[in-house]
């Protein structure tokens, strides 16, 4: 895969190369291993691509995150104790357990990565609360969010969100005082037009002519499978 965009949230670009220039490099390496096409394994079944060959975003997120965990980033999660002080004294007795997590897919020293395909709520969720929250509980200090371009996300089923609609939102948000700074990613399959054709291994096929049992020709021609 290809990083095809990059904006700078909050000046995220220049605190990530000013702080992280080698974690940032490990992210972009972990991204141009993963050969997408390998992953366009869902059959679609929606009406208007029914039976049409997707990309798997559980599987692409997975493809991304494997190199990453050999190069010893970890996955960091938080639990939540949940306040019952503004519950109803009637609903408060009857609570037994209020305990959740959150987790961030990805932090190494104290940059913090998210790996998202999902739909544009948990992009936002990302990028506006929780890089935030893990930043006051002193976990990270700048962040990276990955989301796939329009363009990669069309070749998934519906509901995946994109690059291009998020920073069009974050622009028109603005930046408050308490963002994190937060570099945010947007990756393709490939340059479009510029698709690499996998190395095939060359067939062989042997064609020969005979008369009265003689052979009196022979071709021979190679292809690839």
């Amino acid at each position: 895969m290809i990083i095809a965009a990059r904006y700078s949230f909050n000046k995220g670009a220049e605190a990530v190369t000013e702080k992280y220039p080698h974690l940032l490099g490990e992210i972009e390496a972990a991204i141009a291993t993963v050969n997408a096409e390998q992953h366009r394994t869902k059959e679609s079944k929606e009406k208007t691509m029914l039976g049409q060959m997707l990309f798997s975003p559980v599987d692409l997120n997975k493809a991304i995150k494997e190199p990453l965990f050999e190069q010893g980033w970890l996955n960091h999660r938080v639990e939540c104790e949940y306040s019952t002080q503004y519950y109803t004294l009637e609903y408060a007795a009857s609570v037994t357990e209020n305990v959740g997590f959150r987790d961030m897919d990805f932090v190494k020293e104290k940059l913090g990565v998210e790996v998202q395909f999902g739909k544009y709520s948990f992009m936002v969720y990302n990028v506006a609360a929780k890089m935030t929250i893990f930043r006051n509980l002193g976990f990270i200090d700048v962040g990276i969010e990955v989301v796939p371009v329009k363009r990669f996300a069309q070749q998934m089923s519906s509901g995946v969100s994109y690059f291009e609609q998020f920073v069009w939102d974050l622009e028109q948000r603005g930046v408050a005082d308490i963002d994190v700074p937060v570099l945010i990613l947007g990756i393709d399959s490939e340059i479009p037009g510029q698709t690499k054709r996998p190395r095939t291994k060359p067939v062989v096929t042997k064609t020969e002519a005979r008369e009265d049992g003689q052979k009196i020709s022979e071709i021979v021609s190679t292809q690839s499978e």
